[in-house]
């Protein structure tokens, strides 16, 4: 029969082939629908609610699609921070900027944000804001508009932006507004973590979720007549409990639990550990409760019986003793083992596991009387209702001498059978018992039935198992019974995550309401699942090692917490009506207060907070304060709450005053609010904002003034009367004006303010920094001209001729550009300034009494101008500096150079000063004389690095011999390296001053000539004028009364000067009040706290300095070109301080380290006390404390030595002759450890010709006599001393490196200075005990410590945990 075709049947194949091709084609729809979802750009949007100011730091993200409707954005929003849909606007901002004229977004539209302007793959940032000045609404709490959901199977620390450990409160990655606020859907309460409490955090969660603990602490009363409540622990975790019952906050403070053990701030940055403070807290709980109801809680619930026993293996004899617990510590890993234990029931196997006492740790048996083997171990009598399990996952590792954390997997059941650990039966035996009090071996005995007795008095108020009877029978049907009994299920997991330095803490806990587990993390809570649970075990399978934790998760248990199953004892959670009176006045006392707080809240969520400013109208300064107004609050109110803020009831009427908009930084008067008092502030203000694009200025008025109108758009000019008669610039006038108006109306204007024609005004506008802009096209508008918001401009209307010379030779340019550019300066001279012999050479033809300070200031003014340029001096000086100049190339012919005489031919090149008298050369002698004397017991450093020179000192005894050394002479330099062209034709090269050495004949270039970044700069410049006879001479000077405290008698002056001025220029204006020439002193800045650095560079201006900067002046001869000052120390290698600063000195370019050596001798002998020879010491390359390269005596600065500014250098007294000849040779420093001593010696020094490992052999072997063949050496780590532990030198190091030379890896010994340590390798190490190796390591610690050359890691010094009764830090009645 043949089938039709309507019932044809489809074959199976085809059946199967047609699904399969459907199946495709819908994949292939849905995954064309992602691919074109992947390829639509996104749009990331930013939002900041600015209406309210504990969310405006917060940032909601939002990453949309670009086709995403304006509606969904708000939808989307709305849901992220909690707000009512519909109750709130956004508007565009440019990060924190908002314009006031923006207008919101509208939610209505049917635009995509695409449409909308929002641009893709940029941040686009949006300002949340009040819809018609109406806060927004906040979602219902019962709404659940939280973000818990994403958390729900999340498991383990929070994420967090920019915190380390557990030091900061958690930031959810989706932050919601209202999730500060309302609880978190699992109906559960949250704790803030302080900074650091997290472990605080979680063992009160625990405690919390315990119903015993829970309902036996609601019963206990607290009595204010007898305890301060802030320092009731018990009181305040009553309070902690109920808000964590009853809140309708996500999240609750512990500060009052903390303050009532007496912790301060301080504390809440101290890490502790969860189980030290499970045990102090309870110890303390158990002192406050004495002579209460709940005075044995603890016991009854947390505590257990165990008997520790010792037996002898030959007559059966056993001592023993009974001892409580709290909790079990279960070893994660044996002593010694690579293996960890698998799980809590193998830990708690090897806890009760004895051990046998045999060979040097026999027993000594009173039975036997004689030392015999014996078992030792453990027994549990009874466990507790609550029982508690440590895991000591923390071990100290005595390889690195750190503690370690031990992150190894171990596995923990749901449900715990206690009944295999049970001591049923001890083993039978006819033998007496002995019980001891003390672990020593049988200190005591007493009768087994005494001890019954005990057991049984015990057992009317322990909640555990006791399983002593007075017969045997007795006691194997109870234990029997009992042992069926002891099934636990786990209800709290203490977790650790991080290492051992520090870490965070959370609890997962299990709801004995509805067998829910939670992670209760901080202020999170969120549900979790058994498989949650197993992945707090820790660690991976399989052994590594003993290090095999270090590749484990650090996330694991630490605490373990299991309840006893019995029907017939487990509580439940106190329901309301079951709560005591004083508890239902509790919770309802803690209801009112925290509505009291939502309503405070609330207020502050309306509170505009904005800048305040106020010209005190009698004291003319500038008052700021900050204006808290409601925004309902109208203006007229706001102006009486800043009248009074402002304190001015004394100083002028209230309706003198009034509040206008104001720019502080502008000093811009923007707006007033004329006919707006009644308008609400929030309004005026535009909300409520945590800050404000402006501020607000509370204006007075005399009561005959009247308030000028300050409109928008109107631009403020500060106008100053400029006198060409008098050069003086008059004090602002405030003129509003508008940027359309031309310059012909804004001098009109001006006219007006100040009664000048406007004829002949000239306007000045100074738009920036020396910039002053001539307005001189009447037609231009104010705008064109650069008018901004505040402006400040200069004005002059004379008949003077001034008014036709062009503008930039024009008497009113150079004044102005003088008025931009003066500062003022305040100048401490030196106390025991010889100037007055000096200022009377100067200055007695032109007057009788120089001395004085005051009339000094007066005559210098005319006498520097009147004082000879520096041309003219070098003029009539040709004939000297030609003689001279012919008598130092015979000299330098000759290979001999006289410093004496160079210094003394020197002396008599007059300065511009001594021009005025010649007798003035000869005073100038006889200063230096005086100068030498003046102060020879300070020797602190006065170079710019050093920042606490004193400021009651004159003159160092460093400077004391730079003044009177050869070199201390004024000298002619070149600033740019170049020959100095003088008026007889000679060139400057021909007059220096040479330091040259025999080796250095040839050369033509001397240290007097120096490259410019030598660090100070010549006097002169190219064209031998004194940089003093520049363009900028604006100087003006007066003496100053300094404020107290600036010492007695010190001189000071107030100074007004060009800022373009040189250093040079400006020290040369000074030489009449110092009273020596420039050269011969020093200029230090000085900065805040007092500290002071030296300018040295001649050729630059003070533009850095600015008004009523500080600047001392020291006695002492400032650095020439090419110079350097140097600090000197004093190498000890044998020393604890092996760095000893000496003194300072100055190095010049072209010297030799043998010509320094020279000059320091001298300075060694007086300043030290050190009589050397200068064969006797050597200097040395410094780096910060490592001694370097050896500086042999034909070295010449700037040549073979890199010498900068604030260079240092090492000096090194020798024991003998110098071995160093050679750069090729190298120096290194030995030292001997010596293994059978544990000891190391004294440092040696080994020059070796070479690199060779063999010759260092040799030198090793000739100055310890051990055989070449024994030597073994290392290089020592680190820097210099290398020091190391003796405990670990042995084995640390890397001894005998197979390498042939020192230049190679792994030494790299290519310098002078590296430390060698070198042994006998037939010595055995010391044996030590435990004590000697204790002993040892503590004094070894000590050492490195105060040496602090320990480069490993240090851990931080832990605080020990302690709760005060008393609430006061200073009297610990806590027991340890």
């Amino acid at each position: 029969m043949v089938p039709s075709e309507e019932n044809q049947l489809v074959p199976k194949e085809d059946m199967f082939w047609s699904c399969r091709q459907s199946i495709f084609a819908e994949m292939k729809k849905k995954f064309s629908q992602v691919e074109s979802a992947a390829e639509e750009p996104r749009v990331l949007c930013i939002i900041q609610d600015t209406t309210n100011s504990k969310t405006v730091n917060e940032r909601v993200t939002l990453n949309l699609p670009a086709s995403t409707p304006l509606k969904r954005l708000f939808e989307d929003v709305a849901s992220k921070v909690g707000y009512v849909n519909g109750t709130f606007d956004l508007m565009w901002g440019n990060g924190d900027n908002v314009t006031d004229t923006q207008t919101p977004i509208d939610q209505n539209s049917d635009k995509t944000i695409l449409d909308a302007g929002f641009e893709p793959g940029k941040k686009n940032f949006l300002h949340l804001t009040d819809r018609d000045g109406e806060q927004p609404h906040t979602m219902p709490e019962e709404s659940g508009t939280t973000d818990d959901s994403a958390q729900d199977r999340f498991i383990g620390p929070l994420p967090r932006e920019g915190s380390v450990g557990c030091t900061n409160d958690y930031v959810s990655q989706s932050y919601s507004y209202s999730s500060v606020l309302s609880k978190s859907e699992t109906g559960y309460v949250g704790l803030v973590n302080q900074a650091m409490t997290c472990y605080l955090n979680s063992l009160l969660q625990t405690l919390f979720m315990t119903p015993e603990f829970r309902n036996a602490l609601y019963k206990w009363e607290f009595e204010e007549s007898e305890e301060d409540p802030v320092t009731s622990i018990p009181y305040q975790l009553q309070r902690l409990f109920v808000l964590l019952q009853t809140s309708k906050k996500r999240a609750i403070e512990t500060t009052d639990v903390t303050r009532s053990f007496g912790w301060d701030s301080s504390e809440a940055w101290q890490q502790h550990d969860v189980q030290e403070l499970c045990r102090v807290m309870f110890d303390a709980l158990e002192q406050k409760w004495k002579q209460t109801e709940q005075a044995d809680l603890i016991n009854q619930l947390y505590q257990g019986k165990l008997k520790d026993y010792v037996r002898c293996l030959e007559c059966g004899y056993e001592g023993w003793r009974i001892d409580t617990y709290l909790d079990i510590p279960l070893v994660i890993r044996p002593y010694g083992s690579n293996q960890a234990f698998a799980s809590v029931e193998e830990a708690l196997h090897a806890f009760i596991q004895p051990e046998i006492l045999d060979g040097p740790n026999q027993y000594f048996c009173e039975r036997c009387k004689k030392k015999c083997d014996a078992r030792k171990g453990l027994r549990f009598l009874h466990f507790p209702y609550l029982l508690t399990l440590q895991l000591k996952r923390f071990d100290f590792d005595y390889t690195t001498m750190h503690r370690i954390k031990l992150n190894d997997r171990m596995t923990f059941p749901e449900e715990l059978d206690m009944s295999v650990f049970i001591d049923v039966e001890d083993e039978k035996s006819p033998q007496t018992e002995s019980c001891t009090d003390s672990g020593a071996e049988n200190e005591g005995s007493c009768h087994s039935d005494q001890m019954s007795n005990d057991f049984s008095n015990d057992d009317g108020v322990d909640e555990g198992i006791c399983l002593e009877s007075n017969s045997a029978a007795e006691r194997l049907s109870k234990a029997g019974s009992e042992k069926s009994s002891l099934l636990y299920e786990l209800f709290s997991v203490m977790v650790h995550s991080g290492s051992a330095a520090g870490g965070h803490y959370y609890a997962c806990i299990k709801s004995f309401s509805d067998d829910q587990w939670y992670s209760f993390n901080d202020q999170h809570v969120s549900k979790i699942t058994q498989e949650d649970i197993k992945k707090t075990y820790g660690g991976s399978s399989g052994s590594r090692g003993y290090y095999s934790s270090a590749f484990a998760s650090s996330t694991n248990a630490y605490m373990l917490i299991y309840r006893l199953k019995d029907p017939t004892r487990n509580a439940k959670f106190l329901e309301a009506h079951e709560y005591p009176e004083h508890i239902k006045q509790l919770v309802q006392k803690e209801r009112e207060l925290e509505e009291q707080e939502k309503r405070q809240r609330e207020i502050e969520r309306n509170t505009c907070k904005i800048k305040l400013f106020c010209m005190h109208p009698t004291k003319q300064i500038m008052m700021e304060n900050k204006l808290e107004v409601h925004k309902d609050r109208t203006l007229k109110e706001a102006v009486e709450i800043a009248y009074k803020l402002m304190d001015l009831e004394e100083a002028v009427p209230l309706d003198c005053c009034r509040l206008v908009k104001y720019d502080e930084f502008h000093d811009y008067l923007e707006r007033s609010y004329e006919g707006e008092e009644d308008t609400p502030m929030g309004l005026l203000l535009g909300g409520v904002k945590s800050t404000y694009m402006f501020d607000l200025l509370l204006e007075t008025r005399r009561p005959d003034q009247i308030f000028q109108c300050y409109k928008p758009g109107e631009v403020m000019v500060k106008v100053h009367v400029v006198d060409l008669k008098t050069e003086s610039v008059a004090p602002p006038i405030s003129v509003r004006a508008y940027l359309n108006q031309t310059v012909s109306e804004f001098k009109q204007l001006i006219s007006k303010a100040t009664h000048l024609p406007a004829e002949t005004m000239r306007v000045v506008l100074e738009r920036c920094y020396n910039d002053l802009r001539l307005l001189n096209v009447s037609s231009k508008t104010l705008k064109a001209e650069g008018f901004f918001r505040s402006n400040k401009v200069f004005i002059e209307s004379s008949e003077s001729l001034d008014r036709h010379v062009a503008y930039t030779d024009s008497h009113l340019w150079k004044l102005l550009d003088r008025h931009a550019n003066t500062i003022r300066l305040y100048v401490s001279l030196p106390e025991q300034s010889p100037g007055s012999q000096f200022r009377r050479a100067v200055y007695q033809k032109s007057s009788g009494d120089s001395g004085n300070l005051d009339e000094a200031c007066e005559r210098v003014k005319g006498s520097v101008g009147n004082m000879k340029s520096v041309e003219a001096i070098l003029e009539e000086s040709t004939e000297k500096l030609k003689s001279l100049s012919l008598q130092q190339q015979q000299e330098g012919d000759n290979g001999d150079s006289s410093k004496s005489t160079e210094a003394s031919d020197f002396e008599n090149i007059e300065s511009p000063l001594n021009e005025v008298d010649s007798s003035a050369s000869a005073e100038n002698r006889e200063l230096e004389n005086q100068i030498q004397i003046s102060d020879p017991e300070n020797l602190q450093s006065e170079e710019r690095s050093d920042s606490d020179v004193n400021n009651d000192r004159s003159t160092s005894s460093v400077d004391s011999d730079i003044l009177s050394s050869s070199h201390s002479s004024d000298t002619l330099c070149n600033v740019d390296n170049a020959p100095l062209p003088l008026a007889n034709g000679l060139d400057s090269h021909s007059i220096t001053s040479s330091r040259r050495s025999k080796a250095n004949q040839g050369k033509k270039e001397t240290w007097d000539t120096a490259e410019e970044d030598s660090g100070t700069d010549s006097e002169y410049d190219e064209s031998g004028k004194s940089r003093g006879e520049a363009q900028y001479m604006y100087f003006k000077s007066e003496p100053y009364t300094a404020d107290e405290g600036s010492g007695e008698g010190q001189k000071w002056l107030m100074v007004h000067v060009d800022k373009r001025i040189t250093l040079s220029a400006f020290k040369q204006h000074l030489e009449p009040f110092v009273g020596v020439p420039s050269s011969h002193f020093k200029v230090f800045r000085v900065y805040a706290s007092n500290q002071e650095f030296e300018s040295v560079r001649l050729n630059e201006t003070l533009s850095s300095f600015s008004d009523d900067n500080k600047i001392t002046i020291r006695l002492g001869r400032a650095l020439k070109k090419g110079e350097y000052r140097v600090k000197v120390y004093q190498l000890l290698v044998n020393e604890p301080e092996p760095c000893k600063f000496l003194l300072d000195a100055v190095f010049a370019k072209g010297m030799t380290v043998r010509q320094s050596k020279e000059e320091l001798l001298p300075q060694l002998r007086e300043q030290c006390g050190l009589d050397l020879t200068i064969d006797r010491f050597r200097l040395r390359k410094k780096t910060w404390k490592n001694p370097g390269t050896v500086f042999l005596d034909y070295h010449i600065y700037e040549e073979d030595i890199n010498i900068s500014s604030n260079w240092e250098v090492f000096l090194e007294i020798l024991d003998g002759v110098e071995k160093m000849k050679s750069m090729s040779q190298l120096a290194v420093l030995s030292r001997r450890w010596r293994p059978s001593e544990m000891k190391l010696d004294s440092f040696q020094e080994v020059v070796l010709e070479s690199s060779s490992v063999e010759e260092l052999r040799e030198k090793l072997s000739e100055i310890s006599g051990i055989p070449l063949e024994n030597i073994e050496f290392a290089k020592g780590r680190g820097t210099f001393p290398c020091d190391i532990s003796i405990l670990e030198i042995h084995q640390d190091l890397d001894w005998n490196p197979k390498v042939s030379t020192l230049n190679v890896w792994p030494l790299y010994i290519c310098d002078d200075g590296a430390v060698i340590f070198y042994r006998d390798r037939t010595e055995e190490l010391m044996e030590l005990t435990d004590e000697q190796r204790n002993e040892l390591m503590k004094k070894e610690s000590s050492r490195l410590q105060k040496t602090g050359h320990r480069v490993t890691y240090s851990p931080r010094k832990e605080k020990a945990l302690k709760i005060y009764l008393d609430g006061a830090p200073n009297k610990d009645l806590t027991q340890d």
